[in-house]
């Protein structure tokens, strides 16, 4: 199961955890692992080359593991695309159920 920590303060998604594989399918054939890993790498791509915020980022592919987080005040832009991965990764729960993927809000 791929767990999902969103982390947001004051209205402002600052970051994310994610852990695990979906187990839907076997090692490179599983859409659920691959449609969240997508969306999560696209996402920090993104805030990298169309934003000025700075990040932390760790990535492990063999444990399933990203760990990221906006160092400073999140800037609208970025806050607006950690949205839109939010609003994906529902859409794939959703899809495939929870027994697949968990998804949790944090206020910190």
């Amino acid at each position: 199961m791929i767990n999902i920590d969103i982390f947001t303060n004051n209205g402002y998604i600052n970051g994310f955890e994610l852990s695990g594989h979906a187990g839907y399918s076997e090692y490179g054939k599983d859409v659920v692992c691959a449609a969240v890993s997508v969306l999560t790498i696209n996402t920090i791509n993104s805030i990298e080359n169309f934003t000025d915020d700075i990040y932390d980022c760790f990535e492990d592919e063999q444990i399933g593991n990203i760990s990221f987080k906006i160092m400073e005040e999140v800037s609208n832009e970025s806050n607006l695309l950690l949205q839109s991965m939010v609003l994906g990764l529902e859409s794939i729960r959703e899809e495939y159920g929870s027994d697949y993927i968990t998804l949790v809000i944090k206020e910190v």
